[in-house]
């Protein structure tokens, strides 16, 4: 799978989440990646995103959410 179709995949995964209701709850890095805890009333999901562009996005997401509480 090309690096592309990996991050695509991996953004529609966040939209999926934050259309769904779920709000991110939790962030974390490594070596591995960065893990997203999404919450949603008392069900949570984590996320691992491995490319780049998605992290991006991700971060850009994050701001939003921070910006309309």
């Amino acid at each position: 799978m090309s690096e592309h179709q990996k991050s695509t995949e991996e953004i529609k995964k966040v939209d999926h989440y934050l259309d769904s209701g779920y709000k991110i709850q939790y962030v974390y890095e490594n070596l591995s990646g960065m893990f997203v805890e999404f919450a949603r009333q008392e069900e949570v999901i984590l996320l691992q995103i491995l490319t780049a562009d998605a992290r991006k996005y991700f971060s850009a997401k994050l701001q939003e959410q921070t910006l309309l509480q």
